[in-house]
C-alpha cells in the first residue's frame, strides 16, 4: 500500500505540481486525523486545480 501512495503522489505531483502534492497530502492527512477542515481544505485545492480553465 504505501507504494501505491508513493506512486500517486508522484504522479500528482508531475501532472499538477507541489501544490498538488499538498492538496493531497492535506486531504489525507485530514481523512486520517479526523479533521473535516483540513480534509476540505485539501479537497478544496484539489478540486481548483482539476477545474478546467476558461
Amino acid at each position: 500500500m504505501p507504494l501505491f501512495t508513493l506512486g500517486l503522489e508522484q504522479i500528482i505531483q508531475w501532472k499538477y505540481g507541489v501544490m498538488g502534492t499538498f492538496g493531497v497530502t492535506l486531504l489525507s492527512f485530514g481523512l486520517k486525523a479526523g479533521n473535516p477542515n483540513v480534509a476540505c481544505a485539501g479537497a478544496l485545492i484539489l478540486a481548483l486545480l482539476f477545474a478546467p480553465a476558461d
